[in-house]
């Protein structure tokens, strides 16, 4: 993984989902050590996906990036996350609720895969009485290689954010990161296509 390489994706990526949004680095395969390429190559928004993934990589780097945490979110990791992050992309369970004192996006699986995190649609009411600082939602959708088949996913999400009132899109990643900027994401958390792998 070169500085070059991935200033050159990112500057692609930026330019191809435009400046309403938040490129995020997902680096839950980057090593400690890779991280300085990263820093080098202008990346300011990365994600993480494991709590002690975050602990270690935070203790290292701290105000070289701004932190969000994009993983499954359980209970007992909320303190970490807490001290390390200024938003978190994956609520879904009324126990991290209770603990997280951070900025959160609500995770919704709107496809029904059993293999996913996130609240129902239907649940979506409910738990945003649960939490104050709900700022929108994301989703993975189910995987595939034409990134066409997210829209749907993407339009869902998008008008049931408009329906509460929340502003925040977190949806695509490399797979389908330009159909989510088109409908409407605020964020989009890649990885491979950064990287050049």
């Amino acid at each position: 993984m070169s500085p070059e390489t991935v200033r050159a994706n990112y500057e692609r990526i930026r330019s191809e989902v435009g400046d309403a949004v938040t490129v995020v680095a997902a680096t839950k395969y980057v090593a400690l050590e890779d991280m300085r390429v990263l820093a080098d190559a202008g990346v300011e928004v990365v994600g993480e996906n494991r709590a002690q993934d975050l602990e270690r990589k935070h203790a290292e780097y701290r105000d070289t990036f701004r932190w969000h945490f994009i993983g499954h979110l359980q209970s007992n990791k909320v303190k970490v996350v807490n001290r390390s992050c200024e938003l978190v992309h994956s609520l879904d369970s009324d126990s991290a609720a209770s603990r997280l004192a951070i900025p959160a996006l609500v995770e919704v699986n709107l496809a029904g895969e059993s293999s996913k995190s996130g609240v129902v649609p239907e649940d979506l009411p409910r738990f945003l009485e649960l939490y104050g600082d709900v700022r929108g939602l994301m989703t993975m959708p189910p995987e595939t290689r034409d990134p066409e088949a997210s829209r749907p996913y993407f339009v869902r999400l998008r008008e049931l954010a408009e329906h509460h009132g929340l502003k925040e899109l977190s949806m695509g990643t490399s797979q389908d990161y330009k159909v989510a900027a088109e409908e409407g994401a605020t964020f989009v958390r890649v990885g491979s296509i950064l990287y050049g792998e």
